[in-house]
């Protein structure tokens, strides 16, 4: 969540008082830190019951922001989520790492699927009825198995090694493969892609 498009809400976070007195703390809020083994620095602030927006001032949401610092004090990690979960001290700190985990999947899923050759957002609006839906299931396979492909299949570990990167090489390289040369098996083109060399066409055969 970013100040931004929650302008209402981080204004009242930021106005709230956050006093540290333990005569004027009450249970649906507060500050928490920790050191881990490591030495980096943890800290916590939350409050229960925020009003999500001025439109919406009823709807209240449970608010938590998370630093991460290094022992030397620099800033490693910061972030800001609401959550219907009430939040304590017992347990800030596993949901600020669902609240990273659901960001990895956005960043590191979402994004693949949007910039990195498999045109997600491009599946949608093409033809009728349900050819969008089969296009989006058709790319949700091709990401899963190159998923798995590149967790337990070292030739393809190998040959993205050897690309450097899928989109911009690993994919381009295989569609020019595919478009010049009969492919006998995907042992074989990967093994083209991880010993070819740039001035020679490679060889794919079963040999």
């Amino acid at each position: 969540m970013k100040p931004d498009g929650n302008k209402f809400l981080f204004d009242w976070v930021e106005g709230f008082d956050w006093s540290n007195d333990l005569s004027k703390r009450v249970e649906s809020q507060g500050r928490f830190s920790f050191i881990d083994d490591v030495g980096t620095a943890h800290k916590f602030r939350f409050v229960n019951q925020v009003p999500l927006n001025d439109t919406h001032k009823g709807l209240k949401v449970n608010f938590l922001e998370y630093w991460v610092i290094s022992k030397e004090g620099k800033p490693l990690y910061h972030n800001t989520w609401v959550t219907d979960l009430e939040i304590t001290e017992l347990n800030v700190y596993k949901i600020s790492q669902g609240g990273r985990a659901r960001w990895h999947i956005e960043n590191e899923t979402f994004n693949t699927l949007k910039n990195q050759g498999y045109h997600f957002e491009h599946n949608f609006g093409h033809g009728y009825k349900n050819l969008s839906t089969v296009f989006a299931m058709l790319m949700m396979l091709a990401f899963l198995i190159d998923q798995t492909e590149q967790l337990c299949c070292g030739l393809f570990q190998s040959a993205l090694k050897q690309s450097r990167s899928k989109k911009s090489h690993l994919w381009r390289t295989i569609r020019e493969l595919f478009a010049t040369h009969i492919v006998p098996s995907w042992k074989i083109l990967y093994l083209a892609i991880i010993n070819t060399n740039s001035r020679e066409i490679p060889i794919l055969n079963s040999s």
